[in-house]
């Protein structure tokens, strides 16, 4: 029955077409120009500004991605079934195809607490590594909750606020989504509650205390909260969770409280477009320099933080003024888009919300207890999925040990200690890096670097410790997990 609640179907063409009208922050016309605000400086000497709209790749995209199935019919979902679950005005941003989405001056207020963020050039790392490559990595990091995650929380939470929501509900893994989502919903007045990845819950302490400081509500994914997670812990008393558990959890909240709504710290188009703010002011940074991007890279567990810097630069690919490349990178733990299939499934474990057609390693796959939490999704935001089967972009997978050992390398040469999610992209760079010192090119090599890892200790005692272990997917778990990826 929750299935049904969860997704009422619209009656009638008007409803649809309600939802598609113009909103009060309007969808720009598409070839409506991009505006910025507010001067300041990046590290990398270039002045850059915070832009005044989101950037939708869908938009220029030569073929549309599939859209997202109804659970139940496995017919094209219709936009007024996410009614339960989003206001509105993110329900518009989630199903648009125009090319820009006018940022509410109230969020661009909020942005001008951290943002624009910086570019920095590495060149410390540079010397280290003796590369000819230039490294230049945007820095999320100066956000109050550490990361990239804001710069959709702070969206939401103020549509939501303004949709008259009194509580929201979440999930996070390592708890960077989480706490953002309490910062944002401490500003707006909401309630907020937050079911975090058990593994996660347990390894990072303090990013807990983070989500209570803000006034978030906290709960240990599985829990006895729910239906969900009683089944789960049913099934394994001592599961460590998963992204998709966590989902379930937050989803049949939502789903059965009238005054409450869900929020989502990745996967979905609107929060990828969100995310743009990162790749166009870097764009406006790096053209400053006079430098454009020969790779760009990304760690990758949803993909909101690869979509957010990697889009824009792809729409400047697509119109003939840049070419590079574009990589994600996933840990071989949980390698989605290297060794998942590309088919319509859930986008969480108890199989409540719609199916939507993304790189899976099935909805059913628990991940082992990595510490990069927060790439511990079985999934992959449809419309990344989709540009890497159109084939503009390529992935690779990387043991933790590996992305630990290139954090140490960025850590005493940058001076930042990394977030064990971005320590992945590093590694990837590195090996570019060292590639280019083979060859003799002078790439020049943009990554994101989506958070630091003050919160994250205690993976780098395990690893400094020699404590720390790679971590590969079991062949027959994988196996069968592909095998419930539903049939459509």
């Amino acid at each position: 029955m929750l299935m049904a609640r969860l997704f009422l179907t619209a009656t009638g063409q008007e409803q649809r077409a309600s939802l598609l009208c113009t909103p009060k922050h309007r969808v720009a016309a598409s070839r409506r120009s991009l505006r910025f605000t507010t001067r300041a400086s990046s590290n990398a000497g270039a002045s850059v500004s915070i832009p005044k709209q989101w950037y939708n790749l869908i938009a220029d995209l030569p073929v549309k991605p599939p859209p997202p199935l109804h659970p139940q019919t496995h017919q094209p979902l219709n936009p007024s079934d996410l009614s339960p679950l989003f206001p509105d005005e993110l329900i518009r941003q989630e199903v648009t195809d125009e090319r820009f989405v006018d940022i509410p001056e109230e969020v661009i207020d909020v942005y001008k607490l951290w943002r624009p963020t910086p570019l920095i050039r590495a060149r410390r790392l540079e010397k280290l590594l003796g590369t000819p490559a230039k490294i230049y990595y945007k820095y999320e990091g100066t956000s109050p909750a550490g990361s990239h995650k804001p710069n959709t929380a702070v969206p939401q939470a103020w549509y939501n606020a303004a949709a008259g929501v009194k509580n929201v509900v979440t999930e996070t893994g390592a708890g960077q989504w989480g706490s953002a989502l309490s910062f944002a919903s401490s500003l707006f007045g909401l309630n907020c509650e937050v079911w975090q990845v058990r593994a996660s819950f347990d390894q990072k302490p303090y990013r807990r205390l983070m989500m209570e400081t803000w006034g978030a509500k906290v709960h240990p994914s599985p829990s006895t909260a729910t239906e969900a997670g009683k089944r789960i812990l049913e099934a394994d008393p001592s599961s460590p969770g998963s992204l998709g558990i966590a989902i379930s959890e937050a989803v049949e909240v939502a789903a059965t409280s009238a005054d409450t709504k869900y929020c989502l710290g990745s996967v979905l188009n609107h929060v990828l477009l969100h995310q743009t703010v990162i790749g166009e002011e870097c764009l406006e940074q790096l053209a400053a320099l006079g430098e454009t991007p020969d790779v760009v890279i990304g760690c990758t567990g949803g993909g909101s933080n690869f979509g957010g810097l990697a889009f824009p630069f792809l729409r400047e690919k697509l119109r003939g003024r840049m070419s590079p490349a574009f990589r994600a990178v996933e840990p071989a733990a949980c390698p989605t888009l290297t060794k998942g299939v590309y088919a319509y499934d859930f986008g969480d474990t108890a199989g409540l919300t719609p199916l939507m057609k993304m790189h899976t390693l099935g909805h059913g796959f628990v991940p082992d207890p990595i510490h990069a939490g927060g790439l511990r999704y079985h999934g992959m935001a449809p419309l990344i999925s989709h540009v890497y089967e159109l084939g503009f972009m390529d992935a690779v997978a990387i043991q933790q040990t590996e992305c630990f050992q290139a954090a140490l390398q960025f850590a005493r040469t940058e001076g930042i200690i990394p977030a064990p999610e971005p320590t992945h992209a590093i590694a990837a760079a590195i090996r570019e890096a060292l590639e280019c010192k083979r060859t003799g090119e002078e790439k020049v090599i943009l990554m994101a670097m989506c958070g630091h890892g003050h919160f994250d200790l205690a993976a780098y005692e395990k690893y400094l410790r020699g404590d720390m272990v790679d971590l590969s997917h079991p062949a027959e778990k994988l196996e069968a997990s592909l095998a419930a990826v539903p049939k459509v």
